[in-house]
C-alpha cells in the first residue's frame, strides 16, 4: 500500500468510528488520496458524472424505489396481505406463513427489503399482535422475510451489482428465483415448527366464494411481477424500462383499481422518493471515486495474487467471501459492502472461473442476511420501531431465522445450479 492509500484508509476508518454518513467518509478519503498523489480534484467530479451518464441500467434504481413508495402509500399492500391470508387458510401459525408469502409476492414488485419491512411489515405486525403472536417472534420473522425483496426479481441490489460488474440484469433476476423460493420454504418450515411448539393460532377458514373474491381484488397487484418479468424476458422492455412501467402501473392501480392514492399522498410519495434517491445517489457517486482509487492502486490484482498463493480452489474462495461478508454485514451497511468491498472481489472470482451471475446472487443473498444480523441489522431496527418491541428481545428470536438463511446461503454457494438453472434454460448464461 502507498502512503496516500494508508492515509485515505485511516480517514475512512475514523469517519466510520465517528458514525458520520459513510458517503462523506468515502469522498473525504478519496479527496485526501488525490491531494497526496498531487492529482487534480476534478477527477472526483469526472468519476461521479461518468458513473451516472454511462450506466443506463442505474436509472432502474430510482424507478423501483418510486414503485415501492407508491405501493406502500396505496392499498396494494393490503390486497397482498389479504390474498396471502386467504391462501394460508387454517394452517397452524398461519399469519407467520402469511408474513413470508406476502413478502415473496411484494418482492416481485419492488425489490426492496426496507420497503417490505416498512410497508407490508406494518400490516403484518399489527395483525400478528392482535392474534396472540409474541411481538419479538413477529418482528424477527418480518425482518427475515423482508430479505426476500432483493433476491426475488426485480431487485434493486442486483441492478446495482449489474452496473458494477457488467453482468446481465435479466440473468441476475432469473437467477434469484430459485434461491428466493428456497428461502421461503426454509422460513416456512421454521414457522411451522415454532408454531406447533408455542401453539400459535390457526388462520381463519375462508369459504371458496370469499377466497375467490379476495383473489379477484388482488389480481391488479399480483399482475405487477407478471408484467415486469414477461416484458423483460420477452425482450419487449429493458429492466430500466420495466422500472418505469412498474411505477406507472402502480399509480394506475392505486388510483383506478383501489381508489387509494390522493394528490396529497402522491406528492408525499414523490418527496419520499427524492429523499431516498438523493441518499442512494450520493453513496453510488462516492463509491465511483473509491473504485478509481482501487483501480489505480491495483488492489484487486494484489488481493487475487494473495488468495491464489493460499489456494486456487474456488470453493475455498467462496467460503472466504461468505465469512467476510457475513462479518462485515454485522457492522457495516449493505450498500457500503456492495459498492466498496464487492467490486474488489470481481477479478478474483473471474480468475477462478466463477460465473458472475452465481457470484452476484451469493454476495447479494449474503448482504441481505446482514440486514437482519445484530448488532446493526437495519431490518431489526425498523421492526422494533414499528412495533415498539425492545431490540434485545428481537435479537433472541432472530437467531433461528438467521440459521435458516445461512443454510440456504451455503446451498446456493456450493450448488451453483440452484442459481444458474433458470438462466441457462433461458439461454442467458452458458
Amino acid at each position: 500500500m502507498s502512503m496516500a492509500l494508508l492515509v485515505a484508509l485511516a480517514i475512512f476508518i475514523l469517519i466510520f468510528i465517528l458514525r458520520i454518513p459513510i458517503a462523506f467518509g468515502m469522498i473525504a478519503s478519496a479527496v485526501a488520496y488525490l491531494l497526496l498523489k498531487g492529482q487534480d480534484l476534478g477527477l472526483v467530479i469526472n468519476q461521479v458524472v461518468n458513473t451516472y451518464y454511462t450506466n443506463y441500467v442505474i436509472i432502474a434504481v430510482p424507478l423501483f424505489m418510486f414503485t415501492a413508495n407508491v405501493m406502500n402509500s396505496g392499498k396494494v399492500t393490503d390486497m397482498i396481505f389479504n390474498f396471502a391470508n386467504a391462501l394460508c387458510g387454517r394452517m397452524r401459525g398461519a399469519l407467520g406463513h402469511v408474513n413470508i408469502l406476502g413478502s415473496l409476492i411484494f418482492s416481485g414488485m419492488t425489490g426492496s427489503a426496507i420497503a417490505d419491512a416498512a410497508g407490508l411489515g406494518k400490516i403484518e405486525l399489527a395483525a400478528m399482535k392482535s392474534n396472540g403472536f409474541d411481538d419479538a417472534f413477529s418482528c424477527a420473522i418480518t425482518a427475515a422475510s423482508a430479505t426476500l425483496g432483493p433476491i426475488f426479481p426485480p431487485s434493486i441490489p442486483l441492478v446495482i451489482y449489474a452496473m458494477l460488474s457488467g453482468t446481465s440484469v435479466g440473468a441476475l433476476f432469473m437467477g434469484g428465483m430459485i434461491p428466493a423460493i428456497l428461502l421461503t420454504i426454509a422460513l416456512m418450515i421454521y414457522v411451522a415448527i415454532i408454531s406447533k411448539v408455542r401453539n400459535y393460532p390457526r388462520g381463519p377458514q375462508f369459504k371458496l366464494r370469499a377466497f375467490i373474491a379476495l383473489t379477484i381484488q388482488a389480481i391488479p397487484s399480483l399482475l405487477t411481477p407478471v408484467i415486469l418479468l414477461t416484458g423483460i424476458y420477452t425482450g419487449v422492455m429493458t429492466p430500466t424500462e420495466a422500472g418505469a412501467i412498474a411505477g406507472l402501473y402502480a399509480i394506475l392501480i392505486s388510483i383506478f383499481a383501489y381508489k387509494s392514492l390522493s394528490i396529497k399522498e402522491f406528492w408525499n410519495v414523490v418527496k419520499t422518493t427524492i429523499q431516498d434517491v438523493g441518499s442512494t445517489s450520493i453513496i453510488i457517486g462516492a463509491a465511483a471515486i473509491i473504485s478509481y482509487v482501487v483501480a489505480r492502486e491495483d488492489i484487486s490484482t494484489g488481493l487475487a495474487t494473495w488468495i491464489m498463493s493460499i489456494s486456487s480452489n474456488k470453493n475455498f474462495f467462496l467460503f472466504l467471501v461468505n465469512i467476510v461478508i457475513l462479518l462485515l454485514g454485522m457492522f457495516i451497511d449493505t450498500s457500503t459492502i456492495q459498492l466498496i468491498f464487492v467490486p474488489i472481489l470481481f477479478p478474483v472470482a473471474r480468475a477462478l472461473g466463477i460465473d458472475m451471475v452465481h457470484f452476484g446472487l451469493v454476495v447479494t443473498f449474503n448482504m441481505m442476511i446482514g440486514l437482519s444480523t445484530p448488532p446493526f441489522g437495519m431490518l431489526l431496527f425498523i421492526t422494533s420501531s414499528i412495533s415498539g418491541t425492545p431490540l434485545k428481545d428481537i435479537v433472541k428470536e432472530i437467531i433461528w431465522p438467521l440459521v435458516a438463511m445461512i443454510v440456504v446461503l451455503f446451498v446456493i454457494t456450493y450448488i451453483p445450479d440452484t442459481v444458474l438453472f433458470l438462466p441457462r434454460l433461458a439461454g442467458l448464461v452458458k
